[in-house]
């Protein structure tokens, strides 16, 4: 199903060969963009400036309020502001309406694109409306993917978009290149999902493609319908990947011409003599249903093991989840006859909602219904084009007939604001991720439920046996015909307002109660003490973890109450220890030594006049998952000043962190035996970080005694030393535009 292959590999006579490492990067499609759009000289590495961005109103109020106090005036590209993230109210109030009300005045003063809640998810606009051939797209969502139309999109944290506001560049090392090899066509029942979490299974724990671009070709390609080279492609965030594209064909053109832009295509191929770093070989003929089991998307088995022996693997889950989450999960229970039921089936977003995945789980349920027991099912359109062409066809009310419930275009069943399982419950999702809670469950209350991803197919056959795991290969349906998709964007012409290049500076920012600015943050001390109050062990340490989804979503525009639910569903106790140490470090800088600190330096020659201290946490791994800063920036606004790890799980975690003045320092011990409470002492760190030293001695402090711990700092541009010696992003703005 799956082969890789690592080491490089060369395109000869239009196929790849295994070959010696040599320099042919340049020829594949990802550097041919990556050039067109670099304004570096720097051998190695890249500065880019982005053809446009996008952003959802979880991030882009936090974004604009970056840029405004760093001096931006207008948007100097094209920037879409989405809003499908916020578009529920969650908590009550009027909180995620103000939140869009100041979105709207923000297109208007600066010159931007404003979607309006409900007409389409972020991802799904961007390929409608803003991709190209041989362009490149920055958004503030993860799933900032756009490769199979031929544009490199990346998903960064905000401070990145605000970089691009301000008219500076995207600064990354020349990433590696794996070539994604396709052949075969897919099966009967077999659907992108069931592509993506094969691929995911394979590559991510392996870090395979970690930060770098994944380029799809082979003869494989040209059997993928649209929506489904589309729906593998949203996925290889998924790999940890930086980024993704494929080859262009007639598909793709036939897609930019439906869609009234037929001059943004552009045919991208691979060339001859293109050398990759490793190469995926893919045979979709061979690629059978899958499921993503919790808590990964990576966690993959095919349904049809899945079916055969429920109870070894249920049994495995319910121990992962007592060991990762501290929850008990009886999935067990859900045997019956030795066959597994499920209670909800949800098919969303930029991964699920789209027209070809709904069509033929129109097909599979049609005339079978979804049964009225326990089981439900939602289905989330991704975009009003997309949901009035399954009007027009039909497919909209044969899925009304079968019993599911047709919603908005919103993404919330991706993070957890939207169809929240029951307790203890398993849903089956063709969406993005189902990582611990991300489903919206709250084991801190005594809820626990736990989100299995499969493609859209598979969840009707499942709701057409009323819940019990079926498997779409094993239904006998008739597929629908390729579909002459008509692109119809009367609700986009009649709703979205389009300002770019019209900035109104008279138009005034529109605030609502819970906007509120970012608090002030110091620039690095000399000396730095910092107090582990959280440790965690797990393997990875994702970003829903650091910050979780759901509700809190609705408090993205205020820090300070965000940063209340750090950590809330993996450590409680975090944030009243933050508080904690924030009180001593407050307490030190008015000149009165606490006892805690006198203790913990009892032994340390210090002059405190030059030392601050901060709370740090350390995680073997942080940062798998989403793009959004608030993982990083809350812990700043709790007086955050550094991760320890043995490594970061994704380029972007570790650029948030730099950009909010959280040092990213990594340990090679063998062990990390320091606990909550302990200190680590960082001696002239302020001199290290100026003068680019790489290697630090760090002293922990404990009750037991002081240890040294050897610390690395890393890979730092000359700017993110200067962003870090200044405190945080903003400041470095600050300080750049008084000078």
């Amino acid at each position: 199903m799956i082969t890789l292959h690592d080491g490089p590999v060369r395109i000869r006579n239009g196929a790849p060969v295994p070959c010696s490492p040599t320099d042919g990067r340049k020829k594949t499609i990802a550097y041919g963009i990556l050039g067109a759009h670099n304004v570096s000289t720097e051998p190695g590495r890249f500065s880019i400036r982005f053809d446009g961005m996008i952003s959802h109103d979880i991030t882009y109020v936090g974004i604009v309020q970056t840029a405004v106090a760093s001096g931006m005036r207008d948007f100097p590209l094209p920037y879409t502001l989405t809003n499908c993230h916020n578009s529920l109210c969650a908590v009550g109030g009027t909180i995620n309406e103000d939140d869009h009300a100041f979105g709207l005045s923000a297109a208007k003063r600066f010159g931007g694109t404003y979607v309006p809640a409900n007409l389409a998810v972020i991802h799904q606009y961007a390929r409608e409306k803003m991709a190209k051939s041989g362009g490149m797209l920055l958004g503030s969502d993860s799933h900032t993917r756009y490769g199979a139309l031929g544009t490199l999109g990346v998903g960064e944290g905000g401070p990145e978009l605000v970089r691009q506001l301000l008219r500076n560049t995207y600064d990354i090392p020349a990433p590696g290149v794996v070539l994604v090899w396709l052949t075969g066509s897919p099966r009967h029942g077999v659907g992108p999902h069931d592509v993506a979490i094969a691929l995911c299974g394979a590559v991510y724990a392996k870090g395979f493609v970690k930060n770098k671009i994944m380029e799809f070709a082979g003869p494989g390609v040209k059997n993928l319908p649209m929506d489904f080279r589309l729906g593998v492609d949203c996925m290889t965030t998924e790999c940890a990947c930086l980024t993704s594209v494929w080859e262009t064909d007639d598909t793709v053109r036939a897609f930019y011409e439906a869609h009234g832009r037929a001059e943004d295509f552009k045919p991208l191929r691979v060339e001859e003599g293109a050398v990759y770093d490793a190469m995926i070989e893919i045979d979709l003929s061979a690629v059978e249903p899958m499921a993503g089991l919790p808590f990964h998307p990576s966690n993959a088995v095919t349904l049809r093991e899945l079916i055969a022996n429920p109870g070894d693997i249920l049994r495995g889950i319910e121990k992962e989840a007592k060991a990762r989450c501290g929850a008990t999960l009886n999935l067990t229970d859900k045997l019956v006859n030795g066959r597994l039921t499920v209670d909800q089936g949800i098919i969303a977003g930029c991964a699920g909602g789209m027209y070809d995945n709904l069509a033929e789980a129109a097909a599979i349920l049609r005339a079978k219904g979804a049964g009225n027991g326990y089981f439900s099912l939602s289905v989330y359109p991704s975009s009003m084009p997309v949901n009035l062409e399954l009007i027009r066809t039909g497919v909209a009310a044969s899925l009304l007939e079968s019993g599911a419930v047709l919603k908005p275009c919103f993404c919330g069943p991706c993070f957890g604001a939207g169809d929240v399982p029951v307790n203890g419950g398993l849903s089956i999702r063709h969406s993005t991720r189902n990582f611990p809670n991300r489903e919206g469950s709250k084991p801190g209350d005594g809820q626990f439920s736990a989100v299995m991803l499969m493609d859209a197919r598979s969840i009707a056959a499942t709701a057409a046996n009323g819940g019990v795991l079926t498997s779409a290969a094993d239904v006998d349906y008739d597929a629908p015909a390729p579909h002459d998709y008509r692109f119809d964007d009367a609700p986009y012409q009649k709703r979205v307002y389009n300002g770019v290049g019209r900035p109104d500076p008279e138009t005034a920012l529109r605030y609502g109660p819970n906007i509120t600015p970012w608090p002030a943050q110091p620039a690095l001390a000399e000396d730095l003490l910092l107090r582990l109050d959280s440790v965690l062990h797990d393997p990875v340490t994702t970003t829903d973890e650091l910050i979780p989804s759901g509700e809190t979503s609705s408090y993205r525009s205020n820090p300070i109450r965000l940063s209340e639910f750090t950590l809330s569903r993996r450590d409680p106790g975090y944030v009243g220890r933050t508080k904690e140490t924030k009180a001593l470090a407050a307490a030190l800088e008015a000149g009165d030594v606490p006892a805690a600190v006198q203790n913990a330096l009892r032994n340390e020659n210090m002059d405190l006049g030059k030392l601050r201290i901060a709370s740090a946490i350390y995680a073997e791994m942080p940062g798998d998952g989403s793009a959004r800063e608030q993982a990083a920036s809350c812990q700043r606004v709790l007086g955050g000043g550094a991760n320890l790890c043995r490594a970061f799980a994704t380029k972007r975690y570790r650029s948030n962190c730099i950009n909010w003045g959280i040092l990213p320092l990594i340990t090679e011990e063998e062990a990390f035996p320091y606990g909550v409470g302990d200190w680590v002492l960082l001696r002239d760190i302020r001199k290290a970080v100026e003068s680019g030293q790489t290697a630090l001695k760090a002293r922990v402090l404990t009750d037991h005694g002081a240890f040294d711990l050897p610390l690395k700092l890393e890979g730092l541009t000359d700017e993110e030393r200067q962003i870090l010696l200044d405190g945080c992003l903003m400041n470095f703005y600050k300080r750049r535009n008084e000078a």
